[in-house]
């Protein structure tokens, strides 16, 4: 079991409850999950990603490696900004990771992976490198640096306390890095996030994150966990690995399914692993589509699970890949695969959980407007 670095002042010193998240142990919350997903929502929180994989490519070949890693054309990122997420798939056209580039310079790219895919996806880059004798070399980051998320729409507010003015007039997706901030060396700052809000994140040396999150804090900005994160995440339909998406072609449907939009596919793009299959599959049409379900009020607090089967009347129409409670819809919502047929939006279908049939609503993503 790894451990965030900062771990044991998240927990002694700002009563952070810690628990599991594959094999990472994070701070799971620090006073209500409620709470914090709210604080978000209305003004600003600070979470630690640490556990999300960061990855350096440095070398000759770097952009001919990515281009044939990723579905998405990245010859037009300028440096200094990133690009995606964009999709790693396998041969099948399932989905190894979704992931984020950085563009640091010709031959320079950083790229942050799911936490759960970090291992699975460095075996992966060094078989490609090694198979198209691509002259790239890897450098493994993420135990190097902590990373922080500050994401609200009061954060860059707090930014400019901490003496960040020009970061704080970033674009989206633009980052810098090797920066000050304060007087605080900084590795990298983008203006990015995953919550549906605006938000940077940081990264830096342990010591230094520490420090800054002391201060922070101290201008009133409340620290977040990991059930937060879920929920802010779900309620603007984003996707997490080994529920929306895997690479076993009899468990998950094919990446269109997954109607990732953002562009994260360049149909005019050739030469990409996945590729066959992808553009097959766009051919034949798919079975499943990705989709939300919003439950009934009268369904109270009950959220769906994964796994749980969908119904029209007594036929089984699709399945439940993740729920959650929305702390702004009040009632529980989910993300699940349904048959196209049956994939009306605002139609009402049964999900049962637990042995009980509720009533939801098929609605597209997001399940709120931000």
């Amino acid at each position: 079991m790894n451990k965030i670095p900062l771990l044991d002042f998240y927990i002694e010193e700002l009563g952070g409850e810690p628990g599991s998240f594959g094999d990472w142990e994070v701070p799971m919350r620090f006073t209500s999950s409620l709470e914090e997903h709210l604080n978000v929502r209305s003004g600003v929180g600070v979470f630690d990603v640490s556990h999300m994989g960061r990855i350096k490519f440095t070398g000759s070949d770097v952009f001919d490696f990515i281009q044939y890693v990723y579905t998405k054309d990245l010859s037009k990122i300028r440096d200094y900004w990133m690009s995606g997420p964009t999709l790693a798939l396998n041969s099948y056209a399932r989905i190894k990771d979704d992931e984020m580039l950085y563009r640091l310079g010709d031959h320079e790219w950083l790229v942050v992976v799911n936490a759960n895919a970090r291992e699975k996806m460095l075996r992966y880059f060094r078989e490609i490198i090694d198979m198209k004798k691509f002259k790239v070399e890897i450098e493994d980051l993420t135990f190097k640096y902590s990373m922080i998320a500050l994401q609200g729409p009061r954060s860059p507010e707090i930014l400019e306390k901490l003496g960040g003015r020009e970061f704080a007039d970033l674009k989206p997706l633009e980052f810098r890095v090797n920066v000050d901030l304060g007087e605080l060396r900084i590795f990298l700052i983008s203006r990015s996030g995953w919550t549906g809000e605006d938000g940077f994140e940081i990264w830096g040396e342990h010591s230094v994150i520490k420090e800054l999150v002391k201060r922070m804090v101290s201008m009133g900005v409340k620290p977040a966990g990991l059930i937060a994160r879920d929920t802010l995440r779900m309620e603007m339909g984003f996707v997490l690995g080994d529920h929306e998406y895997g690479e076993d072609p009899l468990k998950y449907p094919c990446a269109l399914s997954l109607r990732y939009g953002m562009g994260a596919i360049t149909w005019s793009k050739h030469g990409f692993v996945g590729e066959e299959a992808l553009r097959g599959c766009r051919r034949e049409g798919v079975r499943w589509i990705r989709v939300g379900l919003k439950m009934s009020k009268k369904a109270g607090r009950i959220v769906p699970r994964q796994n749980d089967r969908v119904y029209v009347d007594d036929l089984m129409i699709g399945w439940v890949t993740s729920g959650s409670f929305s702390p702004v819809l009040k009632r529980g919502i989910a993300q699940a695969y349904i048959d196209v047929r049956y994939a009306l939006f605002g139609e009402p279908v049964d999900v049962v959980i637990r042995g009980k049939r509720y009533e939801a609503k098929i609605v597209d993503f997001p399940f709120i407007k931000r």
